[in-house]
């Protein structure tokens, strides 16, 4: 998908953060932006910045877990603008840091339902109707860093996250050679509001009231004391220009949309870990040959190397 001007990007979690970022960079783009968000005030105090640019901008309150409310999402930004040609299932959440055996059920239910299912709602609700009209158009899908390097104690936030990855990749496979491209977004820190947001949508059935739910303990004084200071405002990347970076990931139509290179020597350190562990010994022709689909996948070939951003 090169082309922006005219045409319709549906955009969740998209009234704060980084979907904001995203849905301005559309914007700027020429693009007719639908903001749908859980928060009908956040919609509302997003809307005037496109209204005072003259940017197309609709707002439409959306549960991504709500499959029915989905539908009906869809079907009225096609009432409102038309054809869908770009969708990002960006609408996310968090946790409280813990290991996973002391996790609650209610924050696995929360995060599973919002950063996987509702990933998977907006593909099956909007990808059809974008294999139906024909037109050139983009599925992109947040995940994070940390779907690729774990951190200790969010076991949850990052199984959640490397399940992206791994719908998207395959996503991109089944859509080879269609219309529709896809890609994943893995951001390093941006400006946002995760953790706000996070506890602002948590359904009531699903505040925590587990006996073995604590948040793990902060770092002892002497431990922060130790830490040096950054100014972390400086340090990570305003909304506006991941949302550039997604754009520009659509239109070179890359399976992977990264925005810090500061995590290439992690992931590298990853990779090469994963070569280690197979065992040392003869390939078998016939065996790689029977079993193609599993052992490569072309889809990987395909991205190259972005440069800085224009």
């Amino acid at each position: 998908m090169e082309e922006f001007k005219g045409k319709v990007a549906f955009i969740t979690g998209a009234a704060s953060g980084i979907g904001l970022g995203i849905a301005k960079a559309c914007g700027k783009a020429g693009m007719k932006v639908v903001i749908a968000d859980l928060r009908r005030k956040a919609i509302d105090e997003a809307l005037p910045y496109f209204n005072e640019r003259g940017w197309p901008v609709h707002g439409i309150q959306l549960d991504v877990t709500d499959r029915e409310a989905y539908e009906r999402a869809a079907d009225e930004a096609e009432a409102v603008f038309g054809k869908i040609h770009l969708l990002v299932n960006n609408a996310g959440v968090e946790v409280p840091r813990n290991p996973l055996w002391q996790s609650s059920y209610n924050d696995v239910d929360f995060i599973v339902n919002v950063n996987i299912k509702g990933v998977i709602n907006g593909i099956k609700t909007i990808v059809p109707r974008m294999l139906k009209h024909g037109e050139p158009s983009h599925v992109v899908s947040t995940s994070s860093q940390s779907g690729l390097s774990v951190i200790p104690g969010f076991t949850l936030y990052c199984m959640t996250k490397a399940a992206v990855f791994g719908m998207m990749e395959t996503l991109a496979s089944d859509l080879k050679g269609t219309n529709v491209g896809a890609s994943v977004f893995a951001p390093g820190p941006v400006k946002g509001n995760l953790g706000a947001t996070s506890k602002e949508v948590r359904p009531e059935s699903l505040k925590n009231s587990d006996a073995d739910t604590q948040a793990a303990p902060p770092p002892a004084p002497a431990a922060r004391a130790a830490a040096p200071m950054f100014d972390f405002d400086r340090l990570t990347m305003p909304a506006e220009e991941a949302g550039e970076r997604v754009l520009r990931g659509v239109r070179r139509n890359d399976l992977y949309i990264f925005t810090h290179s500061e995590f290439k020597n992690g992931a590298r350190a990853k990779a090469e870990a994963i070569l280690r562990a197979f065992p040392d010994q003869p390939e078998n022709e016939d065996f790689k040959k029977a079993f193609s689909f599993l052992t490569y996948n072309p889809i990987y070939d395909t991205q190259t190397t972005p440069g800085p951003l224009d």
